[in-house]
């Protein structure tokens, strides 16, 4: 099954939260409430550089998917 790269999370446990799944790997889930990240990968010391050199660029780019979700939702 494919997944898109990109998920939104909620749940009423975290009434406040909004969580994006990132499904691609590196995969992780953001709170965007306090962008806390959970990471779902174990990172051994070649992939710990490449994260840090990515980590920026993937958490940005869960929020520029966010905001465009909004925005499609705010059209509606």
């Amino acid at each position: 099954m494919d997944f898109p790269k990109y998920l939104l999370g909620d749940n009423s446990d975290y009434p406040t939260a909004i969580f994006v799944i990132h499904t691609e790997f590196p995969r992780f889930i953001i709170n965007l409430e306090n962008d806390e990240v959970e990471w779902l990968e174990d990172f051994d010391a070649q992939d710990q550089k490449e994260l840090e050199n990515e980590a920026e660029n993937l958490i940005q780019g869960a929020t520029e998917f966010y905001d465009r979700e909004i925005a499609l939702y705010d059209e509606d």
